[in-house]
């Protein structure tokens, strides 16, 4: 693997003037950490949106960790800047590798991870959440954490994705919801800055909004999300703000407390314009919304649906432009980011837990599985050598039942108040859906950045 200088060498290799680097483009140890203030994204001051692309070549089902590979980085960062993009989210990373050089370019290009903590080997599984939910998959999770927590460009994380999209699987909510506890319990206890945790939704019509109240209710701050996020494919051009789904959420979520954006978007049904771009950060969104990513960088498929997303095509170390890099590019030129405030409200009361009905099957309320005894020792002591990619991985390392509570209190000392049972089943991770696949399954079914190589001939 090439060395930081070597990166150095091929990023300064420009003929670019430093003088056309915007003012929000700094260097690496200068780029300012996102905070959570109100329903919003802050940072340096200023209201911070996500304009970004989803990004992960290969594929989740290869689990390769593209910012583990410094000439993969490299190569990449070189289309970011092209999209002028300030965010990219990658939903499988290697754990134990390490990650300095890609973080510090990508930082040196103002661009931000939104990072997702799950991996094939080590997520809650969607059909029988109980026995993966453990301090084996815990101990994966808090690694992930560990390698990332001090990157000052570490936007986020998801604590899932799209693990509720069915109402068999509402049954896993009270499971991820208390990964997120356990995630925000973790940098509290191992007292690492205040990196925003939250969920990854799909856009289920019938659950979407449960989804996003019991992720945001409670009385227990550690168990509700910093944020949420849904992978929204409704929007399909030639569309509009009524004409989408997406006044109706806009609505639904005019009060909604903590920040919300889109975590994929970009319906194939037609030909793509990406003419959602200017409603997502115009006034009609933008009081509820910080941006989006983008679905996706990379062509991973020759079949439908998969051939119709991808910006790129990747072939070894070249990349080739595919029709919509240039749509996707001339939307984000053409719709800055807002000025101001863009409406945000700067507090706001958590949402109400959802009732049990016929599409919402949680029994539980506000309670949640209590933390693993066995998890204790990473709170006191961190999460020790990382399992990476090739560990053994942790489906059913738990046992078939777990006791339920209430209470952060669980978290800390994996004490319970009450008790139900989760009864062993099909085994079906979450990360064997849309992602690993690198197709997504809805129906019409990266965040600002600037340049790598001008921002490194600042240096």
């Amino acid at each position: 693997m090439k060395g930081i200088n070597a990166i150095a060498l091929a990023l300064t290799a420009t003929t670019a003037s430093a003088s056309l680097v915007p003012h929000y483009f700094k260097r690496a140890s200068s780029l300012a950490s996102v905070s959570v203030q109100g329903n919003a994204f802050f940072a340096g001051g200023n209201r911070f949106y996500i304009r970004g692309v989803d990004y992960q070549p290969g594929g989740s089902s290869g689990a390769v960790d593209p910012i583990a590979d410094q000439s993969t980085c490299t190569r990449d960062i070189t289309e970011f800047q092209k999209l002028k993009i300030n965010t990219v989210r990658i939903y499988t990373v290697d754990n134990s590798q390490n990650h300095d050089a890609c973080m510090s370019a990508l930082a040196t290009a103002g661009i931000y991870l939104a990072l997702d903590v799950n991996t094939p080997k080590y997520s809650i599984n969607q059909d029988d959440p109980a026995p993966s939910y453990n301090a084996d998959y815990l101990q994966s999770v808090f690694s992930t954490i560990d390698a990332f927590h001090t990157y000052s460009n570490t936007l986020l994380f998801f604590s899932g994705n799209e693990d509720i999209n069915s109402v068999a699987t509402t049954s896993s909510a009270p499971y991820v919801k208390a990964v997120t506890r356990d995630m925000k319990n973790y940098i509290s206890a191992r007292k690492y800055r205040s990196i925003p945790v939250g969920y990854s939704a799909a856009d289920v019509d019938t659950l979407i909004y449960q989804t996003a109240d019991f992720m945001n209710c409670g009385d227990d701050a550690m168990a509700r999300s910093d944020f949420f996020a849904y992978n929204d494919y409704s929007w399909c051009d030639p569309s509009s703000f009524e004409g989408s789904t997406w006044q109706a959420k806009a609505t639904y979520f005019a009060n909604f407390s903590i920040p919300l954006f889109l975590s994929e978007y970009g319906c194939v049904k037609t030909t793509r314009q990406f003419q959602e771009i200017a409603t997502l950060y115009g006034p009609q969104m933008t009081p509820s919304y910080s941006g989006g990513l983008a679905y996706e960088y990379s062509r991973e498929g020759t079949a439908a649906p998969a051939d119709l997303y991808g910006l790129v095509e990747i072939n070894g170390n070249s990349v080739t432009e595919l029709t919509d890099f240039g749509t996707l590019a001339s939307a984000f030129s053409n719709t800055p980011s807002p000025t101001g405030s863009g409406g945000y409200r700067p507090s706001g009361s958590p949402a109400i837990c959802p009732t049990q009905d016929s599409n919402w099957n949680v029994t539980t309320g506000s309670e949640l599985p209590v933390f693993p005894s066995a998890a204790a020792t990473y709170l006191k002591n961190g999460a020790g050598t990382a399992p990476g990619l090739s560990g053994s991985g942790s489906q059913n390392s738990g046992p078939a039942s777990v006791a339920f509570a209430s209470g952060s209190s669980v978290a800390a000392t994996g004490t319970s108040t009450s008790t139900s049972t989760s009864t062993s089943g099909s085994k079906k991770s979450a990360a064997d859906g849309r992602v690993i696949d690198s197709a997504p399954v809805m129906a019409c079914g990266l965040v600002v950045a600037m340049s790598t190589l001008l921002g490194m001939a600042l240096l």
